[in-house]
């Protein structure tokens, strides 16, 4: 089977490529998935680069640990192993899992995989994942955004973005959405009840205050961000500038957190954590309507490195997707 891989780390249109390597077996608790549709998240981006190196002691210090990449994707269970009953052949699934950019892949049965709305198409569907569990657990679990909550999003037009304003307004919050005049529509799509340009309009000299500040796109400082926020509001941090090789988004995140904990704010910073629970609370958003994936640009799995290479520019609106 084809696959996209990379055994060393620089930029996607030097490293990547499509191989051909051996297609896997499930084992008696997986189910075997042919790949139609993946997408593509920042840490697929980091993945590749090698960036912030203060990931490389997870990930490999001098080269990859796994050529493998890619975590999203939709598709067909072809086969299920001797111990699985949730699933069956001809089934439509999506989910995430390790090496997913591929033309087939293996995934437990009980853990982050679903079944897909017949309502939604494969590439909405892959679009989902780490986007829109990002999103959920940064709302529901970390910001306990609650009906009636006025929430700010900072970054509202991209992956993470795009699934928050709606999922906000599923929870029953007061949206207003930061993005780029060129992106007001997305949020306003999604159901913002405000939306602010970043480029004529500072978001945190305004009068109005928030209980949440969800921060994808970061940028801003803490003595900024604090500006919107009462004492009881939570800043949960889910992204920042990758300027930095060797923190990444991490400085200001640290920075951010020290900050909040001198002056006994709440802010929190998170790694979304794939689970097979959130994912049925995606699945029957996305089923009802509430939730739709936006998607930017398609590519072919051939295409994978110039699909990366456009996500690292940092102006993808939505999601980026790659058809298997």
């Amino acid at each position: 089977m084809r696959a996209a891989v990379r055994d060393r780390y620089g930029s996607p249109s030097e490293v990547v490529e499509i191989r051909d390597v051996e297609r896997p077996e499930p084992a008696d608790d997986e189910v075997l998935v042919r790949v139609h549709a993946v997408s593509l998240n920042l840490a697929d981006w980091y993945a590749v680069t090698g960036r912030p190196y203060v990931a490389r002691p997870t990930s490999g210090m001098r080269t990859p640990k796994s050529e493998r990449l890619g975590t999203d994707y939709a598709g067909t269970v072809e086969a299920v192993g001797a111990g699985v009953t949730e699933f069956q052949p001809g089934d439509e699934v999506f989910g995430g899992r390790s090496g997913s950019f591929a033309e087939y892949l293996v995934a437990k049965a009980d853990r982050a995989i679903v079944r897909k709305p017949a309502n939604v198409t494969v590439e909405e569907a892959a679009a989902v994942p780490v986007a829109g569990i990002t999103a959920l657990q940064g709302l529901r679990d970390k910001g306990r955004l609650r009906a009636g909550d006025k929430v700010l999003i900072n970054g509202a037009s991209g992956g993470v973005g795009s699934f928050a304003v709606q999922i906000a307004k599923a929870l029953g919050a007061e949206v207003t959405a930061v993005c780029s005049a060129g992106n007001v529509e997305i949020a306003r799509a999604g159901g913002a009840d405000r939306t602010v340009d970043y480029a004529r309009k500072d978001f945190t000299r305004g009068d109005e205050r928030y209980d949440l500040l969800l921060d994808v796109a970061g940028g801003r400082s803490w003595s900024e961000c604090k500006r919107v926020l009462g004492r009881q509001s939570t800043l949960v941090i889910v992204g920042g500038p990758k300027r930095n090789r060797l923190l990444g988004p991490l400085g200001g995140v640290l920075a951010k957190r020290l900050a909040g904990v001198l002056e006994r704010r709440k802010v929190v910073f998170f790694i979304a954590q794939l689970n097979q629970p959130d994912l049925e609370v995606l699945r029957e958003l996305l089923e009802t309507g509430a939730v739709k994936s936006v998607i930017d640009r398609r590519y072919e799995l051939a295409q994978v490195a110039e699909a990366l290479e456009y996500l690292g520019e940092g102006h993808s609106r939505g999601k980026v997707v790659i058809a298997v």
